[in-house]
């Protein structure tokens, strides 16, 4: 949903609030990346991690399959699910592969910003994390992301 803005109310680090507006068709990355919390190299390989995970079809459907029912007795009829392409299988192999690049405890809330869309104050609080500690630990998430990748 491109063009379509929200207003929201956000506190900088010296604890000012104002109320800006908020695009929500834009990516917790690309947010990040406008205002200067991301470097290029940061945001690139945020990108390249969702781009991996969106051709490997990994996120949740959102249409309906139109594969065939099953039949009487539970068991599918005609050819079941697809196999996956070659392209899915390779997507999911540098995804796979990126995340544990990451790292554990890193992962999650790369995860949760780049692949699911959350933005960083939910997912501190999904995590149970203090606030701001976040940023921190997705830029490190990021670097680690971007040598895997080899973004220079």
């Amino acid at each position: 949903m491109p063009g379509q803005f929200i207003e929201q109310k956000i506190e900088d680090p010296k604890g000012h609030v104002q109320t800006v507006a908020v695009n929500i068709g834009e990516s917790p990355i690309s947010w990040l990346h406008a205002r200067g919390h991301l470097n290029e190299r940061q945001y690139r390989a945020g990108e390249l991690l969702r781009a991996d995970w969106d051709r490997a079809g990994l996120g949740p459907r959102v249409t309906m399959r139109w594969d065939a029912a099953p039949a009487s007795g539970g068991r599918r009829s005609g050819a079941g699910a697809p196999d996956p392409t070659v392209a899915q299988l390779s997507a999911r192999e540098r995804f796979h592969a990126a995340i544990a690049a990451a790292g554990p405890g890193l992962s999650d809330i790369l995860w949760r910003v780049a692949c699911a869309g959350e933005g960083l104050v939910a997912a501190e609080r999904a995590l149970g994390w203090p606030s701001r500690a976040g940023k921190l630990v997705l830029t490190l998430a990021l670097d680690r992301v971007a040598d895997w990748y080899r973004v220079p």
